[in-house]
């Protein structure tokens, strides 16, 4: 049975909370309700829940972006994080809250919807290929720490 997807107001704080704890981990329940807050004001960025019945069992975020690596349009919407639980995937979850980006994108005239996966996570891969999504780029970033002037 498919779920069914519905934008995210305030009133769905909690679940918002629940669900992006477990996406987002190095943020306090504290740092994800007020990135929540921030967010839900942004006339540029889009939570989703999926509920099944009285339950949520999945959610996604969107923002539009100024520039995504991969995607050809400025600027361009951007698949921000989605997280589903482990029991309710491969049961088109993920789709149908994918396919609500996907309407909200059009809608605002987008042709293209921007995402990335962190290298090590084949299962978001593998959904994201499913999903329609096609890899552009796969970078590697780096980072030096600088010495302090004073040594």
């Amino acid at each position: 049975m498919r779920p069914d997807v519905k934008r995210a107001v305030i009133q769905d704080l909690p679940q918002l909370i629940a669900m992006r704890a477990h996406l987002f981990t190095d943020l306090s329940d504290e740092e994800q309700e007020e990135e929540v807050m921030h967010f839900l004001q942004d006339p540029n960025y889009r939570f989703w829940l999926a509920w099944q019945g009285e339950a949520v069992v999945g959610f996604v975020e969107a923002s539009v972006r100024p520039y995504a690596n991969g995607c050809d349009s400025r600027p361009v919407p951007f698949l921000e994080g989605i997280w589903v639980k482990p029991e309710q995937r491969d049961q088109h979850v993920g789709q149908a809250l994918v396919m609500a980006v996907e309407a909200w994108a059009r809608d605002l005239g987008f042709h293209e919807l921007g995402s990335d996966v962190e290298i090590c996570n084949l299962r978001s891969q593998a959904a994201h290929q499913a999903w329609g999504f096609e890899e552009r780029e796969t970078v590697v970033y780096y980072r030096r720490l600088l010495p302090s002037a004073a040594e």
